[in-house]
């Protein structure tokens, strides 16, 4: 028996040195259900903004001028930071820099006028941008800067690249980095511990799901074998995107788009959530979509989804979301919405 337990406690040390010196992220293994998860797969009222969109197109000749979408927001010193993707031009020729907007309540913003602050040059758009984070919107500053992870893109080809770059002011970053991934739109980054997690839209199958990898420094990414999201409900069509998450009380929270097929035209797009106990095996929710596009305000007619969450200080949570108005589609994305909602009511 003594020999047993000895032997058993020496495969433990090794497995432990295998990872800590060189070996793969550890995958958690699925969890059983706790009763927290279902509070959580309940309608989720959000009560939208209705007054106007909280960013809209730039005048023309701006940077932004005819398509803006994807904002990802910070909450520090009280004050709102989001940061979008805007273009000009048309569709097929549109070529996306990131423009940065401030706002004292979350709803009222200033574009900068030092716009667009980022940009990768040439024909290459950054899209889909990503702040690290706290579940309440504190940026989690590396040695003092903001880090950005973003999907490089060119339109005429079509490959996706994950890069990242960080900032001290949030207007001046770094040079992009060298191509971290490949196949990667959308990502949403989360410091799990000492932990780097993302989640992302794999664009590199017909049928976009979503993947989830894992690093120890946010720049090597060790990617979980099978998708963690694939199109399942009756009312996801063909494909899944915009992943967001946060961590809050020990579950993972997940809102995420798709293709509405309970609209007429199938050409409309809500947003879902998913909640976790691992981040790795998610239950939907049942109410899905949870964020429906309203005819009644027409800068969001017909998409809802690049939605940025965030958990104020009151305990409600806030939503930013990009918003298409009805055909013809000029524009590819229209303007960035906002809505509030109280959290689910056993929380």
């Amino acid at each position: 028996m003594r020999i047993t337990s000895l032997l058993k406690v020496l495969i433990a040390i090794a497995i432990g040195a295998v990872w800590f010196f060189g070996g793969s992220t550890p995958q958690p293994a699925a969890p059983a259900e706790s009763n927290s998860i279902e509070a959580w797969l309940g309608p989720q009222d959000w009560q939208k903004h209705r007054d106007a969109p909280v960013i809209a197109l730039g005048p023309e000749g701006a940077f932004d001028d005819m398509h803006v979408f994807a904002p990802t927001v910070v909450r520090e010193d009280s004050s709102y930071q989001l940061w979008y993707p805007g273009s000009r031009g048309t569709v097929a020729g549109r070529v996306f820099r990131v423009g940065l907007a401030t706002s004292s309540d979350g709803v009222r913003f200033e574009k900068s006028t030092e716009n667009p602050v980022y940009s990768f040059g040439g024909a290459e758009s950054i899209v889909t941008p990503t702040i690290l984070r706290e579940t309440d919107g504190t940026p989690i500053r590396e040695d003092g800067k903001l880090r950005m992870w973003f999907t490089r893109v060119d339109f005429a080809d079509g490959i996706h690249s994950l890069h990242d770059s960080v900032s001290g002011d949030g207007i001046t970053w770094s040079e992009p980095s060298e191509p971290l991934l490949d196949n990667v739109y959308a990502p949403t980054v989360i410091k799990d511990g000492p932990i780097y997690r993302m989640w992302y839209t794999d664009v590199g199958v017909p049928s976009w799901t979503i993947r989830h990898a894992s690093s120890r420094d946010g720049k090597i990414w060790d990617v979980t074998p099978e998708p963690v999201l694939k199109v399942e409900q009756n009312w996801e069509h063909r494909r899944l995107f915009y992943p967001t998450v946060v961590k809050h009380d020990s579950l993972y929270l997940l809102w995420y788009a798709s293709y509405w097929i309970e609209a007429p035209d199938a050409d409309k797009t809500g947003i879902g959530f998913a909640v976790s106990e691992d981040g790795i095996h998610w239950r939907k929710n049942p109410n899905n979509p949870v964020l429906r596009p309203d005819p009644n305000l027409p800068w969001e007619a017909y998409y809802n989804s690049s939605q940025s969450v965030m958990r104020l200080p009151d305990g409600t949570w806030r939503i930013w979301y990009g918003s298409r108005k009805e055909p013809p589609f000029v524009n590819k994305y229209f303007a960035i919405a906002t809505a509030t909602w109280a959290g689910p009511k056993d929380q």
